[in-house]
């Protein structure tokens, strides 16, 4: 009893010091700070890396150079898509330089090792990367919250539409990380429940650069539809050596489903053509995000991915929250971001209690090249899909009270 009397009393000590420690750093006047945490020379770097940061810094130039009396700053690092890197940074960046919150983190192991040490600093991270569903299920958290459309909302509106159009024999070829295995899991249900059928499969690790052999397992298999489970240039690799096998002269159904703007545009319209994916965001999808991607476009000569504006939206939302909290303190920021609403490029859009960025998404067809009116011209829309359709129920334990 005196035993566990003691530990009680040790971890309300500890507790009574955490607060203690984050109502010190509400007070403190030294600078907000931001750290975007990307992929800036990896598979990833076109659709996270250095227009990541380039999208935050643009977010402050919007807010205004402080808040709260405060200036605000920005910095960046590379996680060279490796756990414990990254979560070093992020230990580094929140016990000596400062930062209150990080944003982007693509690549699941990631963003969850990330997550971990915010939790246990009580700092923000705003996931505009990283796709896997947990982030608002199995691991939601008061400082965190989840922006770029989840693997739920990927099945649902490529596998869904792809099976609408009678693709109902799959093989999929999947990144071997919990992101991959999570997306082809959830399409695999949707393929059972409409009475289709996956008749094979295989991974990769990140960083394969030649995919001959798994494409020659799905040119076997006899599927009608390769589900590409892949990202960012291990994407773009496999779609121009898939052309090259003939699989889409052949008949085949290439579905791909976390698909950037970056991606097609590495492809051109003559390869990439037809290729069906969801996305909740598009540079030209209206007139406010066509306005800021313009202005993205002056500096990095290349059209924002969807990762990228989330960033954008994520941090001025933090910053926005800040002003109306008045106080930097990561649990009443946090709060204030999701009472208020959010300006997703003119169009609403809100924060859920778990941390769930709610808005709709969009199902796109890859134009042909007669069909666009110029560079960057990628994408014809096919349907919209309501948040409620896309993302999937909140969860009664991760409601904040």
């Amino acid at each position: 009893m005196n035993a566990l009397l003691s530990r009680r009393a040790v971890l309300a000590g500890t507790a009574a010091i955490a607060s203690v420690g984050r109502r010190a750093r509400a007070q403190t006047g030294a600078p907000i700070r931001f750290g975007v945490l990307a992929d800036e020379t990896g598979p990833y770097a076109a659709s996270s890396g250095p227009g990541a940061s380039l999208a935050a810094r643009m977010a402050v130039a919007d807010f205004g150079p402080s808040v709260i009396g405060l200036p605000i700053e920005v910095l960046h690092a590379d996680t060279q898509n490796k756990p414990d890197v990254a979560s070093t940074i992020a230990r580094r960046w929140f016990d000596q330089d400062g930062v209150d919150a990080i944003t982007d983190l693509p690549v699941t192991p990631v963003a969850i090792a990330v997550q971990q040490v915010a939790r246990e600093k009580t700092r923000s991270v705003m996931i505009t990367g990283a796709a896997v569903t947990e982030f608002t299920t199995k691991f939601c958290a008061p400082i965190s919250s989840h922006w770029t459309d989840d693997n739920n909302a990927l099945a649902v509106g490529t596998g869904g539409a792809v099976i609408a159009n009678g693709g109902k024999s799959w093989f999929f070829i999947t990144v071997d990380i919990a992101f991959g295995k999570a997306l082809q899991a959830q399409t695999t249900d949707i393929v059972d429940k409409a009475g289709g059928k996956v008749v094979g499969s295989t991974t990769f690790p990140i960083g394969t650069t030649d995919f001959s052999a798994l494409l020659v397992q799905a040119q076997n298999a006899g599927a009608e539809v390769i589900g590409l489970v892949a990202v960012g240039g291990e994407l773009v690799n496999l779609v121009k050596q898939a052309g090259e096998f003939g699989l889409g002269a052949s008949g085949k159904t290439l579905a791909g489903f976390l698909v950037y703007i970056t991606d097609i545009h590495a492809l051109g319209l003559n390869v990439a053509a037809g290729l069906t994916y969801t996305s909740g965001f598009y540079w030209d999808m209206n007139p406010g995000a066509h306005a800021w991607s313009e202005r993205y476009f002056q500096t990095a000569k290349a059209m924002p991915s969807k990762e990228q504006a989330y960033v954008y939206v994520s941090v001025l939302h933090y910053l926005k929250a800040i002003a109306q909290a008045g106080t930097r303190d990561p649990l009443a920021v946090n709060k204030a971001m999701r009472a208020m609403p959010v300006d997703y490029f003119g169009t609403p859009a809100s924060l859920r209690s778990d941390g769930r960025f709610m808005h709709d998404l969009t199902l796109y067809r890859v134009k042909k090249p007669s069909e666009s009116h110029g560079p960057w011209d990628y994408l014809q829309e096919v349907r919209t899909i309501p948040a409620g359709e896309a993302f999937l129920p909140e969860m009664a334990s991760c409601k904040l009270s």
